[in-house]
C-alpha cells in the first residue's frame, strides 16, 4: 500500500535538529543477549555497570543500545504496550548488505525484508523477542514524491539477492563483524493502546509533525521533514493496559534536542498538558522549573501507556 508523508504542520513543532539516542531494553540473560547483539547485530560492547551492557557501532561513540538485565523479570508482551522495533540507520547500502551476511553467516532467522521506497529495511528479533530493524535510507533527492511534493512510500519485498550483490568484488572482502562506525538509532516503532492519545502526546506536547496516517491502524511523526522518527502502531495491542514496570522490553528510549532552549519549551508544553516530568539528576523539581536555574541536561517523561521517553540534549 503506499502512502503519502504530510508537511509538517509547523508553530509548536519540535526543533528540527531533534534525533533519537540510546534505547534501553530489560533483557532475562545478559550473556545470550550481549552475544546476539555483538555477533547478529554487530554492535560494539562499551563498558557500564554490573548487570548490563552498552552497545556502540565500531570505533566507539554513542551508546545505541544499552542492556539491563533482570532474570525476574516477566517475559515480553507481544500484545502490550512498548517496543515493536527499534531501527538501527546503517550510512550505506553496501553496509546493509554486510549485515544480511551477518545475520545469515550467524544463521539467524529474518522476520522480514521490505523495499520502502525511502529506504530498504531487515527485520528480525533478539532472543526476548526484541523487535528490530537495521535500514539504510535512500539520499532525500531520490525519496519519490507525488505530484504535490509530499514524499511516497510503500512496503514492497526486498530482493535479498541483489542486496547481497552489492558485496561482489573489493566490498565483499571486508569484513561484516561489526557495524561501521557512524550507525546509529534512525527510529523507534512502538506498540500503543490508542492512536488519538499518541498523538497528542507524540505530536501536541512533544511536537513531532505527523508524516503518515494512511496506513490503517498506524501512525509515523518526524522531526525536520525526516520520514520518521516515531511509529506507532495498534495493530497488536489495541486497548492494552498499561506497561508492566521492570518486564522484559523497551525501558526507555531516547530523544535528543540541540540545547536546553529547545528542552525548555518541550518541557513548557509538557507542563502545559500536565504531564508528570522526572529529573535524573536526582534533584526534585522546584517550584519554577523547569524556567529556573540549573535545568538538568536530561528529563524523562512517560505517554499515556507508560513507556519512559527520556529528553536529551544532544
Amino acid at each position: 500500500m503506499t502512502t503519502e508523508v504530510t508537511a509538517p504542520a509547523g508553530g509548536s513543532s519540535i526543533d528540527a535538529a531533534t534525533s533519537l539516542g540510546a534505547v534501553s531494553l530489560t533483557v532475562a540473560d545478559l550473556g545470550r543477549a550481549r552475544a546476539f547483539y555483538e555477533r547478529v547485530v554487530g554492535l560494539v560492547t562499551s563498558p557500564r555497570g554490573v548487570g548490563s551492557v552498552g552497545l556502540t557501532a565500531s570505533g566507539g561513540g554513542s551508546e545505541l543500545v544499552v542492556l539491563h538485565e533482570d532474570r525476574q523479570a516477566p517475559p515480553l508482551d507481544p500484545y502490550g504496550n512498548g517496543l515493536f522495533h527499534l531501527a538501527l540507520l546503517v550510512g550505506s547500502r553496501v553496509e546493509l548488505a554486510r549485515s544480511l551476511r551477518r545475520i545469515a553467516d550467524a544463521r539467524w532467522r529474518l522476520t522480514g525484508a521490505s523495499d520502502h521506497l525511502v529506504s530498504e529495511a531487515l527485520y528480525l528479533r533478539d532472543p526476548d523477542g526484541n523487535g528490530i530493524e537495521i535500514y539504510r535510507d535512500r539520499p532525500r533527492a531520490q525519496w519519490p514524491t507525488d505530484g504535490g511534493g509530499a514524499v511516497r512510500m510503500d512496503t514492497l519485498g526486498l530482493d535479498l539477492s541483489d542486496l547481497l550483490g552489492e558485496l561482489d568484488g573489493s566490498a565483499g572482502s571486508q569484513p561484516a563483524t561489526a557495524v561501521a562506525a557512524g550507525a546509529r538509532i534512525g527510529h523507534v516503532h512502538l506498540q500503543v493502546a490508542d492512536l488519538a492519545a499518541a498523538e497528542r502526546f507524540y505530536c501536541e506536547m512533544l511536537g513531532f509533525d505527523v508524516t503518515v496516517r494512511a496506513y490503517p491502524g498506524a501512525l509515523f511523526v518526524s522531526a525536520g521533514g525526516y520520514h520518521h522518527h516515531i511509529g506507532l502502531n495498534t495493530w497488536q495491542s489495541l486497548g492494552a493496559a498499561p506497561v508492566v514496570p521492570g518486564r522484559v522490553g523497551l525501558r526507555s528510549f531516547e530523544v535528543l534536542v540541540p540545547d536546553h532552549a529547545a528542552l525548555t519549551r518541550v518541557l513548557d508544553r509538557a507542563r502545559a498538558a500536565d504531564v508528570d516530568v522526572e529529573r535524573l539528576d536526582g534533584e526534585p523539581a522546584s517550584p519554577g522549573w523547569p524556567r529556573s536555574p540549573g535545568l538538568p541536561a536530561a528529563v524523562r517523561v512517560r505517554d499515556p501507556f507508560g513507556t519512559a521517553v527520556v529528553l536529551r540534549c544532544a
